[in-house]
């Protein structure tokens, strides 16, 4: 499982993004996965055609947290990165690795990347305000182009690309990192600002997931990812916690919906990491058709049924769990977890007061 750690901070001030007490940062420690999975809080997307991309933890020579960027002369470690791994060589080829765990308005989000190898492209990148693969914005660099380019895909169309040259050794660690504040868009790459400030006055697409990007055959690693941000709290997450603190003897609850798959995933939980992770096919059957599913462990029992809306439409599935007695029932459980359930709907009238 993904690690995330999740941090308050008082004051942060990040390339002269200043984020106020309640600024949050979202770490993706990639260096505590194992090697050979693919992290679970993240989507596999591909834009464009050719084979699907290949998304996954391995083992890399990784620099120092103290290193200038751009050396080769500082110590490396061996420990685990992120890496896009497939080398299909289709040009309008678009691999990303988009995260699930939420959307976000204003932020920083940096990464340390690594070009590896790519006859065709040898590219890294971030996409940022991702509502699917036919919308989104991505800031990328090219090392065999020499240049670092922002443009965004509306409709599957790309519109207002901005690009400059710049020179990015392969084979060498370096820093990306963009700032979302308003309608301002920054990028600098090793410390230094890249492109011009980006004023987005069109954005249709004020706010979205972030992720990881690559072009064609390219191979790329990534490690050290963060996102700072001004927290955005799901009306989801704010039902949540009000039902926990009615009744803090809940062991867990979750809520689920589709965002972009049709894999549910977690939008608000009792414990906050577990935000994003994917569900099971428990909660796909309480969205599709209503089912209710039990599940009985040591002293536990976890019961996922739907959520509905106003109209009696299946907007969500929740999650349940309960400590359970001597004796009890699956008809007992179900009585239980029935109460949390109408609480919730009572709280939620439409699929778009989840998120709003």
């Amino acid at each position: 499982m993904q690690r995330v750690f999740w941090l308050l901070a008082c004051v942060l001030t990040l390339s002269g993004l200043a984020l106020s007490a309640g600024a949050a940062e979202l770490r993706f420690d990639f260096g505590e996965e194992l090697e050979g999975t693919t992290p679970t809080n993240f989507e596999t997307v591909l834009h464009g055609g050719g084979a699907p991309p290949v998304w996954k933890i391995v083992s890399a020579a990784v620099p120092s947290s103290f290193q200038a960027f751009g050396s080769k002369t500082a110590l490396l470690n061996q420990g685990t990165v992120l890496a896009q791994t497939s080398q299909d060589m289709t040009d309008e080829r678009y691999p990303m690795f988009v995260y699930r765990g939420g959307d976000f308005v204003d932020f920083t989000f940096d990464t340390r990347f690594e070009a590896i190898s790519g006859i065709t492209e040898q590219m890294a990148g971030l996409v940022f305000r991702y509502q699917n693969s036919s919308n989104f914005y991505v800031i990328r660099i090219s090392v065999l182009g020499g240049n670092v380019a922002f443009y965004k895909v509306v409709n599957g169309e790309i519109v207002s690309p901005v690009k400059l040259p710049i020179q990015i050794a392969a084979g060498t660690w370096h820093e990306l990192k963009i700032d979302c504040t308003g309608i301002n868009i920054e990028c600098s790459v090793d410390g230094q600002k890249a492109l011009p400030t980006i004023t987005d006055h069109a954005a249709a697409q004020p706010d979205g997931r972030i992720g990881f990007w690559t072009k064609s055959d390219a191979v790329t690693y990534f490690a050290d990812a963060a996102i700072t941000y001004k927290p955005k709290i799901p009306a989801a997450q704010q039902m949540v916690d009000g039902i926990i603190e009615g009744r803090p003897k809940l062991l867990g609850l979750q809520i689920y919906t589709q965002t972009g798959t049709n894999i549910p995933c977690v939008l608000a939980s009792k414990f906050p990491s577990e935000i994003g992770q994917p569900g099971t096919n428990a909660e796909v059957l309480a969205i599709e058709n209503g089912t209710v599913s039990l599940g009985f462990g040591h002293g536990t029992v976890i019961v996922t049924m739907p959520l509905h809306d106003r109209n009696g439409e299946y907007i969500a599935a929740m999650r349940v769990k309960l400590k359970s007695f001597f004796g009890e029932t699956q008809d007992n459980a179900v009585t239980r977890a029935r109460l949390v359930q109408k609480d919730l709907e009572e709280l939620c009238t439409s699929a778009e007061n989840l998120r709003n």
